[in-house]
């Protein structure tokens, strides 16, 4: 479970958590969210997005965005095919650090992003060990779900509103069936795809 271990390698400083969201997909934008965890109040079960139920996702984001300093970075599709994913992740994530109401003097990010901001810390599997990043990760999460089953009532076709834009059997189908959509990334190649289905946990 993720806690405040590595937070308190870093006493008496403004912590913020960043983790991405949607940076496999196969249409819609890259979401990265931004949280400051008041240390003295932890919302009970916090944990690594995926590893938690839709229903539980939308009642820990409620608590969070009540509770904590929280931001969001956003890269839309478009950009993504511009500049590449990697970029267009690194991208949001400043996107968000700009958009906090504080200016943070850590900001641990989940991965192996390299930074040329010191105080940019990446952590490998930083949302199952930090409790920053796993909250980051529900916020990004719930927002950017919420945003593909928006796009899905203009697409219903590609069955957003469960997939989210992930490479799932049925989007796959769904893509030789239609073609591509306005919110499909193209420079990744979708068309290639015969088989590639992402896990359940993922989505």
């Amino acid at each position: 479970m993720p806690n405040l271990t590595l937070e308190s390698q870093y006493p008496n400083k403004i912590i913020v958590g960043l983790d991405e969201v949607g940076r496999g997909a196969l249409s819609g934008p890259v979401i990265v969210g931004a949280v400051i965890v008041d240390q003295n109040y932890i919302i009970s079960g916090i944990k690594d997005s995926k590893k938690l139920s839709r229903a539980s996702r939308e009642a820990l984001y409620k608590k969070i965005i009540k509770n904590y300093i929280w931001s969001i970075g956003v890269v839309s599709h478009e950009e993504i095919d511009r500049i590449n994913i990697l970029e267009a992740t690194k991208t949001a994530c400043l996107i968000a650090i700009g958009n906090l109401t504080i200016i943070p003097d850590i900001v641990l990010v989940d991965g192996n992003m390299k930074f040329p901001d010191p105080r940019f810390i990446s952590i490998i599997n930083g949302d199952n060990l930090s409790i920053s990043i796993a909250t980051a990760s529900i916020v990004a999460k719930v927002i950017r779900d919420r945003l593909m089953a928006q796009y899905a009532k203009d697409f219903p076709q590609y069955l957003w509103n469960k997939n989210f834009g992930y490479g799932t059997k049925e989007h796959i189908d769904s893509i030789r069936n239609n073609g591509l959509s306005n919110y499909h990334r193209k420079s990744f190649k979708i068309k290639l795809l015969t088989s590639a289905f992402c896990s359940i946990n993922e989505v």
